[in-house]
């Protein structure tokens, strides 16, 4: 069971913020509503109870967020539009900042923010893809072969020219003589950066303009950067055509956009790599280079350059605006596919796919949905439709529909039964959790414990049904929830890219606590993802109508772990087989040590509390990759192990698919 439990929290909260942000202000609300909507009555949830059951299962990360409902077949039900609660951050579990973890912390609002860093925190997915490229995988670990460091170096001898060129013609452009000497500082930092690469060519004995053609990746970058430089954006005067101060200033701004995130992400991998930087074991070959951007100085130009475009862009137009963004994120994939373009010899752990040969391998990944996939528990879901469609007391029921209780009773009903939940949940942990911590991983003795889980979820379960609070919800209403549920950023696109590509033979499994399957497969379907496959509980209907049942298939972590090991006997050994499972909570924890590949997404702490009291280790994914890739030689395996006590940890969907999958 996944029971929203919060009306505990929900009681201590200021008066003031179970109030705040019932909706958007009326005619906000008004424009997103159809003409015919218009006519009919809208009932919503008192801020109180939303708040109650958007607090998610103690099971999973506290995390609130938005629901996005429609249900058109419903008289009494309107449109949950972007329902969204915010909590003090005392009450809310931010997700944790792993060590490597790609995505930084959440900041305060955006209003404190300037542009750059804005932009930098809205495509930081791009930046989790140059990390996990193979190139930079293999330079931050130290066995990246010369040759391909030479080829690289190469290669951004040329970028730095076209680098150091675009600051002079920004410099040109700009009206303001701080700006002009703020650009030239900047343009003298990367004149040193030359003087670095010409340090390497020294030692190597050889001429940088001599060692390696110019690849296209590189041409096209550089080009890129020029051509806005010159002002050759669109929408924006050619050279020579700068009539006012203004429309140069304005070049300005759109060229220290498409240059800022380069200076940006090098200062983030230096900074990522000098973490992982092991004195013990000697000289890295590559210090020097991760010194540099490491280092004090470079870190400040970074910054220098950001706060740059802040001042250049204060007084641009909201479209203008709009295309320095679109500068910065055509600037960053330009990065990603450098890194990507830099050619290798060696074997690398990255991506995992890597070698894959349809005809004698196979990848089975399998995921959890509740807030693996989610951003709302389902059962918040479940809950909320089964309210807003109810009668109220005063409302006389068809004589061919199933008896409800009012949207009061089950308000009430509802509180009791989540208040219940989380009180025994915790009991239930703290009950099989040993008294001191195991110093050896052992697989069958956590399943021993977690047995007492399982027992307690199919109880809690079972109160449901029989509070019949889940009785008379309309599929249709279920589906269309499903339909405009929100999923974590980057989850469709990767279930995407793995069940498009042709070269790869692959199966997507989600195994889920969820009451109700039709939900699940309603929310993929919308991104045409039908081909999931889906192992979650059931409603049992009647004439599309829930009759308070549930098909019981999985509801604790013993059914989770039998229905993925009953799916991996399913495929045989025709094939080698290598399985991932992905997931964030404990109801996750023995499939997540049962697969070849665990990896954790979020920061649940009941999660880790547990597994840790059980001798279960847990690394942020890159260093861990960082790790096996300086282990890793010409004909060796990548050793990965099921039931190793190793778990795997990130903090998005963007390092699952530059893991798996690449760029």
């Amino acid at each position: 069971m996944t029971m929203v439990a919060a009306q505990a929290v929900v009681k201590e909260m200021p008066e003031s913020l179970t109030r705040s942000r019932r909706w958007e202000n009326t005619s906000q609300l008004h424009k997103r509503i159809t003409h015919a909507q218009t006519r009919q009555r809208f009932l919503f949830l008192p801020p109180s109870l939303l708040m109650r059951f958007l607090f998610t299962n103690p099971i999973k990360t506290p995390l609130l967020s938005s629901i996005l409902f429609h249900f058109p077949n419903s008289p009494r039900l309107g449109l949950l539009d972007s329902v969204r609660v915010n909590s003090p951050s005392s009450l809310t579990t931010q997700r944790s900042s792993l060590s490597m973890a790609a995505i930084p912390p959440k900041s305060p609002s955006p209003e404190e923010e300037g542009l750059a860093r804005r932009l930098w925190i809205k495509f930081k997915r791009e930046s989790v893809f140059a990390m996990y490229s193979p190139f930079t995988v293999c330079l931050a670990s130290g066995n990246l072969k010369l040759e391909t460091f030479r080829h690289y170096i190469a290669q951004d001898f040329h970028f730095l020219k076209a680098f150091a060129q675009a600051y002079e013609l920004a410099e040109e452009c700009a009206d303001d003589d701080d700006a002009k000497l703020s650009i030239s500082e900047l343009r003298k930092g990367v004149l040193e950066e030359l003087k670095m690469h010409d340090s390497f060519v020294k030692e190597w004995g050889t001429d940088l303009a001599k060692m390696a053609t110019v690849n296209s990746a590189t041409v096209k970058y550089t080009e890129f950067l020029l051509a806005t430089a010159s002002g050759k954006v669109e929408g924006v005067k050619g050279p020579g055509k700068l009539a006012t101060p203004f429309e140069k200033t304005k070049v300005a701004a759109y060229t220290l956009g498409a240059m800022s995130p380069c200076m940006r992400l090098y200062a983030f991998l230096g900074k990522e790599f000098h973490g992982l930087l092991n004195a013990n074991e000697g000289n890295h070959p590559y210090k020097k280079w991760i010194d540099n951007y490491s280092s004090e100085s470079f870190q400040a130009s970074a910054l220098q350059n950001e706060d740059l475009l802040d001042k250049l862009s204060v007084s641009l137009t909201g479209e203008e605006l709009d295309i320095i963004e679109k500068l910065y994120h055509q600037a960053m994939k330009l990065e990603v596919e450098f890194f990507c373009a830099q050619p290798l010899a060696q074997p690398t752990v990255v991506p995992l796919i890597k070698g894959h040969n349809p005809a004698g391998d196979r990848l089975i990944i399998f995921s959890d949905f509740d807030l693996t996939c989610t951003i709302v528990d389902s059962s918040a879901i479940l809950a909320e439709i089964a309210i807003v469609t109810a009668p109220k007391s005063d409302q006389n029921q068809p004589e061919n529909q199933l008896g409800r209780m009012s949207s009061g009773e089950l308000r009430n009903t509802w509180g009791l039964l989540s208040k219940q939940y989380t009180e025994e949940y915790e009991q239930c942990i703290e009950s099989f959790m040993p008294s001191e911590k195991v110093e050896n991983f052992n697989y069958e003795t956590l399943h021993k414990a977690l047995e007492q889980l399982s027992h307690f979820e199919k109880r809690a379960n079972s109160r449901v049904i029989e509070s019949g609070v889940l009785k008379g919800i309309n599929l249709e209403d279920i589906k269309k929830a499903g339909e405009r549920l929100s999923l974590q950023d980057g989850c469709t696109t990767f279930f995407q890219k793995v069940v498009k590509n042709e070269n790869l033979n692959a199966n997507v499994h989600v195994l889920s606590y969820c009451w109700c399957g039709d939900l699940i497969r309603a929310s993929f379907s919308s991104a045409g993802l039908n081909a999931l496959n889906v192992h979650a509980n059931e409603f049992s209907f009647k004439e599309s109508i829930s009759t308070g049942e549930i098909i019981e298939k999985v509801e604790s972590p013993i059914d989770k772990v039998q229905a993925f090991n009953n799916t991996l006997e399913k495929y045989g050994t025709d094939r080698k087989n290598l399985s991932v499972y992905i997931g964030d909570s404990v109801g996750d924890l023995l499939c997540l040590l049962e697969a070849d590949i665990g990896i954790v997404i979020g920061s649940s702490s009941s999660l880790r509390r547990v597994g840790s009291q059980f001798g279960v280790t847990f690394i942020p994914l890159y260093p861990g990759l960082v790790k096996k890739q300086k282990e890793y030689t010409e004909g060796s395996s990548s050793n990965w192990k099921e039931k190793s006590g190793i778990l795997y940890t990130v903090s998005s969907w963007a390092e699952v698919h530059a893991f798996i999958l690449g760029w």
